[in-house]
C-alpha cells in the first residue's frame, strides 16, 4: 500500500533554538528517526516565517540542510513565495525569544500578532486551512477571545496547547467522561506564566470531563509563600488530595524529597460555575513534577497521577502533541477542543492579575459562559520515552 503523500504545513514561529518549542517539533518533522520515530509524521516542512535570528539560531541551518525557504514575512510562507495557499496547515509557534514582560511577570509574546499575520494571509491568498498555536494563546484575555472569535469567524479549524494533557501519566489516570467529579487538584512547579499554564492545563484537560462536560467559571484568587499552606488549613484546597498524589510521585522520581512548604509557593484556586473547586499547588519542594488529584463523588479513594514528561532529549511528549496537530491538519477537525486553551488562557491571565493585586478574588464573568464538550483524545501510551 503506498503511503498518502504528506501534507504541506507552513510554520510561523519566534525562534528557533537548540530544545526550543520549534526545535522539537519542527525537528521531529524534519528527521523523526533522529528523536526516535520509526513512523514518519504525515507532514512536511514547506517552508518558514521566523520572527527573530539569535547567535545561536538552528532555523537557517535546518532549513539550508532540508531546502526549506524562509520567508520574511507570514504571507510568503504561507504562499511559498506564490499567490495562492499553497500549504495544508500553518503551525505558529510563539513560545521563547527576547520578548519583553509586563507587570504582572507575563512573557509579552507575539501569539496575537503572528495568528492575525496568518488570517490576513489567508484573506488576501483566498484561502483558509488548520491553524495549531503552541501553548497559550495570549498573555491578554482579549487578545485571545479576539483570536478564537476569528478563527470561527473565518472558518478555520484551530486548535491549541500544552504537551501535558498528551503526556505519560503513572500510573494510567483515564477519568471516563461523565464522571461526577467533587474536588480537584493539580501539581506544578516553577514560573507562573510558563509553567503555570502547563498546570492549568493538566487540571483542566481532566475536570473538563466531568459530568456535564465543561461549565465555565466564576472566579480565581491566586497567593503566594506561607499562605498556601494557611488556605488548605481553611479548607480551601485539600492536603489529601495533595497526599495522594505522593506514591505516583515516589514512582515516578525515584525517591524525591519530600514536599515542604517552600517561599516561592503558588496556589491557584479555581471556583466553577458548577461548583466544583479546582486548584492548582506550584510548589518549590515539589521538583520537576506535573500531577492531577481528584475525588469522584461515591468513591473514597482519590485518583491521582503523575503527567510525566521525558526530561531530556528527545522530549518524547511532544512528538505525542505533534501526532495530534497531524492529526488536525490531515483531518481538517481539531483533535480537542480550542476551548479548553481559550479557558486556560483567560484563566492564568486572571490569576496573576490576583496574585499582582495581593491575592483578591477575581471575577470572571468572561469565563462563567465558556462552554464546551471534551474530546476523547489519547494520552501517550506506555512508559516514560515510549515514541509516538
Amino acid at each position: 500500500m503506498i503511503a498518502p503523500e504528506p501534507k504541506l504545513v507552513a510554520a510561523v514561529i519566534t525562534e528557533w533554538r537548540t530544545n526550543t518549542h520549534a526545535d522539537v517539533l519542527l525537528s521531529r518533522i524534519l528527521e523523526p528517526e533522529a528523536w526516535g520515530h520509526s513512523k514518519p509524521f504525515g507532514l512536511k516542512l514547506a517552508a518558514v516565517y521566523a520572527d527573530q535570528f539569535p547567535g545561536n539560531d538552528l532555523c537557517r541551518s535546518y532549513c539550508q540542510k532540508h531546502n526549506i525557504p524562509i520567508f520574511p514575512t507570514v504571507t510568503g510562507a504561507i504562499g511559498i513565495g506564490t499567490r495562492e495557499v499553497a500549504v495544508d496547515g500553518v503551525i505558529v509557534i510563539g513560545e521563547h525569544g527576547q520578548y519583553a514582560h509586563n507587570r504582572l511577570g507575563q512573557t509579552l509574546y507575539p501569539r496575537r500578532r503572528l495568528f492575525e499575520e496568518v488570517v490576513h494571509a489567508f484573506r488576501i491568498l483566498k484561502k483558509r486551512v488548520p491553524v495549531f498555536s503552541d501553548k497559550h494563546l495570549s498573555y491578554d484575555w482579549l487578545f485571545a477571545r479576539w483570536m478564537y472569535d476569528l478563527a470561527r469567524h473565518e472558518g478555520i479549524p484551530f486548535m491549541a496547547g500544552s504537551s501535558l494533557p498528551v503526556a505519560w501519566r503513572l500510573p494510567a489516570l483515564n477519568v471516563p467522561i461523565g464522571s461526577e467529579l467533587s474536588e480537584a487538584l493539580a501539581v506544578g512547579y516553577a514560573d507562573l506564566d510558563a509553567y503555570g499554564f502547563h498546570a492549568l492545563e493538566t487540571l483542566q484537560c481532566v475536570t473538563e470531563r466531568r459530568q456535564g462536560g465543561e461549565t465555565g467559571v466564576l472566579s480565581v484568587r491566586c497567593v503566594t509563600g506561607p499562605q498556601v499552606w494557611e488556605e488548605a488549613k481553611a479548607g480551601h484546597w485539600s492536603k489529601e488530595l495533595l497526599d495522594a498524589v505522593e506514591p505516583a510521585r515516589q514512582a515516578a522520581f525515584h525517591g524525591p524529597k519530600p514536599i515542604q512548604p517552600s517561599p516561592n509557593d503558588a496556589l491557584f484556586l479555581v471556583n466553577y460555575r458548577d461548583g466544583l473547586k479546582g486548584a492548582v499547588t506550584m510548589l518549590g519542594a515539589a521538583g520537576p513534577c506535573f500531577a492531577f488529584s481528584g475525588r469522584r463523588r461515591g468513591v473514597k479513594e482519590p485518583v491521582a497521577a503523575v503527567f510525566n514528561l521525558e526530561d531530556k532529549r528527545p522530549f518524547g511528549h511532544f512528538g505525542h502533541l505533534l501526532r495530534a496537530i497531524e492529526q488536525m491538519i490531515v483531518t481538517g477537525r481539531p483533535s480537542y477542543p480550542i476551548e479548553r486553551t481559550l479557558l486556560t488562557s483567560g484563566l492564568l491571565a486572571a490569576l496573576l492579575q490576583s496574585r499582582f493585586e495581593g491575592g483578591t478574588v477575581i471575577p470572571t464573568p468572561h469565563l462563567a459562559e465558556l462552554t464546551y464538550q471534551p474530546a476523547d483524545w489519547p494520552y501517550a501510551p506506555g512508559e516514560v520515552g515510549t515514541p509516538a
